[in-house]
């Protein structure tokens, strides 16, 4: 069941509420009684397990980046006779 964040524009308290997907969402303050408590966006928590590849990962050494081994001070990289 998915957590909802709530939050009331006239009193300002903020609340997580468990819901259904399929469930109205809430109006009424639990705090003040007033008609403006809003569901506000917010972003999903999710972990991703299992032995998969992602983006911040090296797996192995043919995976990591290369390293350029011409010197960065020279304007050819070091690929011509100019120095």
């Amino acid at each position: 069941m998915p957590i909802y964040e709530y939050r009331c524009t006239s009193c300002g308290v903020e609340k997580e509420v468990m819901q259904k997907m399929s469930d109205a969402p809430l109006t009424t303050c639990p705090d003040c009684g007033k008609e403006t408590f809003a569901k506000q966006l917010s972003a999903a928590g999710f972990q991703l397990k299992g032995s998969g590849w992602y983006a911040t990962d090296f797996k192995g050494a043919s995976s990591k980046p290369k390293e350029d081994s011409a010197p960065a001070s020279t304007p050819c990289g070091g690929s011509c006779a100019c120095h």
